[in-house]
């Protein structure tokens, strides 16, 4: 479903659900990440669902809490990111240990074109996007892998969608770029 048309980027909570067919592929993402073979097709079949929180806290701070569940209800992996680019470690039962941050940045500094393109005027709050990076924690789990990340709207189908689009740096410096698509399934 179409997210609604009043919805920008000062506020993305909600739920959501990952829509497969219009996503791109995140299979080699998840092997390079070091992601089990089993626990990607688990991945692969089931469905994705995520409960966004986006508020200030009382220092005018964003925050952005997302929890996602799987099909039956699993407890999925969850992100509460800080849009203050401080950089902050993550246990992750998927992942493993990972170091990220979030913040706005303006899009005109975004680097990589990938991470720019087709955003509509709902995804900017004063020319600036959601910008996170993710590592991995190499020294505690032994993996290296890097992803940038930029959030907001965009239409898809002729349909105004929730998406992330994603830069992936490998291990051995393979790049992929990928955009996750989302449905909207209504507000908490």
């Amino acid at each position: 479903m179409a997210a609604p048309a009043e919805m920008t980027t000062r506020d993305i909570s909600g739920k959501f659900t990952m829509n497969k067919s219009l996503s791109d592929d995140s299979d080699e993402i998840l092997r390079l990440q070091g992601v089990s073979w089993f626990t990607r097709k688990a991945i692969a079949m089931a469905s994705v669902y995520l409960s966004v929180k986006h508020y200030k806290d009382e220092n005018g701070v964003e925050h952005i809490d997302i929890d996602q569940t799987v099909t039956g209800g699993i407890k999925g992996t969850s992100e509460y990111r800080v849009l203050d680019w401080t950089e902050r470690p993550h246990e992750d039962h998927v992942f493993g240990a990972v170091l990220s941050k979030s913040r706005r940045m303006p899009l005109a500094e975004v680097e990589r074109e990938w991470l720019k393109k087709d955003w509509a005027d709902e995804s900017l709050d004063n020319g600036e996007i959601i910008y996170t990076c993710a590592k991995s924690d190499t020294a505690k789990s032994g993996r290296t892998w890097s992803s940038e990340q930029t959030w907001g709207f965009e239409q898809v189908n002729g349909e105004k969608r929730y998406t992330r689009h994603v830069f992936f740096e490998g291990p051995k410096g393979e790049i992929i770029e990928i955009r996750l698509v989302y449905d909207y399934n209504g507000p908490l």
